[in-house]
């Protein structure tokens, strides 16, 4: 098998770029983008760094991302599983990108800019909900955003094609499976969604 290893020898495989796919691409907030990404409650953030990459979903029962002006956005850091990945990645290499998704929507934006991590307790404090703090907030210097193709989404018809979650294993199952019984997935999966409802911020 042979791969392809230049730029040049990959744009030959494809077509010219169209002009709606160059002239979507803005530096900065623009009010359809405003208006797209203050209605997505759910992104994907990922990073790189010297381990490799990481993807990271981000989701509120609001507006995932604040902007602070038109060139940054503001992401809070709620509660997770304390590993870090993306946060580490970030001190240590600040480029980003975040796919933002709206529910029923095909079409997905993009941002890609330079991130950086701050525990300032103004900020912070500005993202209270009912006394809870993010212990940090990521701040995105917009490079790019753009929209783009929606022919993913139709393909996969997520929004279309109903719930496809039945018998897919759970998360328990995954950690008995990896831990080799040591940890009881069944154990997990029952007390999770108590543990979830209490610790979402």
């Amino acid at each position: 098998m042979e791969f392809i290893e230049t730029p040049a020898a990959l744009e030959r495989l494809y077509g010219t770029p169209g002009a709606a796919s160059l002239v979507k691409v803005a530096r900065r907030m623009t009010p359809a983008y405003r208006a797209w990404i203050g209605r997505s409650r759910l992104c994907i953030l990922s990073t790189v760094g010297p381990e490799g990459t990481d993807a990271s979903p981000r989701g509120d029962d609001g507006p995932v991302v604040r902007e602070v002006d038109p060139g940054t956005l503001a992401l809070p850091d709620w509660r997770g599983n304390e590993r870090i990945d993306s946060l580490r990645n970030i001190v240590r290499d600040p480029r980003v990108s975040l796919i933002f998704l709206v529910a029923g929507s095909n079409n997905v934006v993009r941002v890609n800019g330079r991130a950086k991590v701050t525990a300032d307790a103004a900020l912070r404090e500005s993202f209270a909900r009912d006394g809870k703090l993010p212990r940090t907030v990521i701040l995105i210097g917009i490079e790019e955003i753009y929209s783009q193709c929606a022919r993913a989404l139709m393909r996969a018809r997520i929004w279309t094609d109903g719930d496809r979650s039945a018998g897919l294993p759970t998360v328990g199952d995954m950690l008995a499976e990896l831990s080799r019984g040591a940890i009881d997935g069944a154990a997990y999966d029952a007390e999770w969604p108590g543990r979830a409802a209490k610790t979402l911020w």
